[in-house]
């Protein structure tokens, strides 16, 4: 527990300047819409791909890049997206600057994982991590193990980091953004201009189904709505596909804010008050972990955090600086520990 008291002393010391928006992107939506949709740094290559096989007999493929520091970072995107998200390219990129192995992960039937598993990916899917880190540990002994989950990925983090799904967590765990109760993320998608983004997840999502039935993946041609909601599409396909009794338990047993408290490792939560996707006030009334390190900024949107000025990393993207300083002071602390 020392360490652990050392570690969330280490940073709250560290400072790390507040996002601060350029004048044409100072709202939630700005953030969120400009900061997916301007252009990033992408790296030469994406990695060596690398098949890891689940126990079921699914696979997922992750894109592997080596490094000569003992550290080794796993990265997992949001819905709809792959390993070729934008974040998850910029991530890569410092990683490498900074010597970490890498490893950007497609979850499943995602990326370059198309046709490869049966089974859906979902906001739950903390054993899914657990089996990366577990793939990770053996190839890699003695090294210090970071997860990073984005958006979706983030509230399964968050789950494997609790030991709700998954067994093998990581070293320090890091949340960004994460929907941590699931049904009124879903619902407040419905509402307003985030309708938008709603209309935008359903339909990537029915086409990932429609392509999943075409490969011989699915027994059920499911009939998703193409102005659907993800709130319906929970209900016609992420629930009977998942396993779950209905979206209702879905959501329940999946939403990471009721066992945040059993958080037994060091773990990064960052989300920001301008969220338009997830509610800022999950994070408030949750309890917490005193595992726990918790970041909320006022601005930034989901996924955005676009800054007027430069950060001390030469971008305008606070975002990666901010996961720079975190995971830098943390392995600062923790790595001989778990060395």
């Amino acid at each position: 527990m020392e360490i652990v008291n050392h570690w969330k002393n280490r940073l709250t010391e560290i400072e790390i300047e507040p996002c601060r928006p350029p004048l044409w992107a100072t709202g939630g939506h700005g953030q969120t819409l400009l900061g997916h949709f301007l252009p990033s740094p992408s790296p030469p290559d994406p990695g060596d791909p690398i098949d890891i096989h689940l126990p079921d007999g699914d696979r997922l493929v992750a894109h592997f890049t080596p490094g000569a520091a003992d550290v080794v970072l796993y990265l997992f995107h949001g819905l709809g997206g792959s390993g070729e998200a934008d974040y998850m390219k910029r991530q890569v990129m410092l990683a490498r600057q900074r010597g970490y192995k890498v490893y950007a992960v497609n979850h499943r039937g995602c990326g370059a994982g198309r046709g490869l598993a049966r089974g859906p990916y979902h906001s739950g899917r903390g054993d899914d991590m657990g089996e990366v880190i577990r793939f990770g540990r053996q190839r890699h002994p003695d090294h210090f193990h970071v997860g990073v989950g984005f958006s979706l990925s983030g509230n399964a983090m968050l789950l494997l980091a609790s030991g709700v799904r998954g067994v093998v967590p990581p070293d320090l765990a890091v949340s960004v953004n994460a929907p941590i109760q699931l049904e009124r993320s879903v619902i407040a998608l419905k509402r307003g201009f985030s309708r938008l983004y709603d209309l935008r997840f359903n339909i990537r999502c029915r086409r990932d189904v429609r392509r999943r039935f075409r490969d011989g993946l699915l027994e059920n041609c499911y009939d998703i709505p193409v102005l659907g909601t993800l709130h319906d599409f929970d209900d016609i396909y992420t629930a009977p596909e998942g396993g779950f009794k209905h979206r209702e338990d879905y959501y329940a047993t999946c939403s990471s804010a009721r066992y945040l408290k059993q958080i037994d490792i060091p773990t990064v939560m960052l989300t920001s008050k301008d969220d338009p996707m997830v509610d800022y006030r999950d994070y408030l009334d949750a309890d917490l972990s005193s595992k726990i390190h918790f970041h909320l900024e006022e601005r930034g949107g989901h996924m955005g955090y676009l800054h007027r000025e430069r950060t001390p990393l030469g971008t305008n993207r606070w975002l990666d600086y901010a996961l720079d300083r975190y995971i830098s002071a943390s392995l600062e602390v923790l790595r001989g520990k778990a060395g």
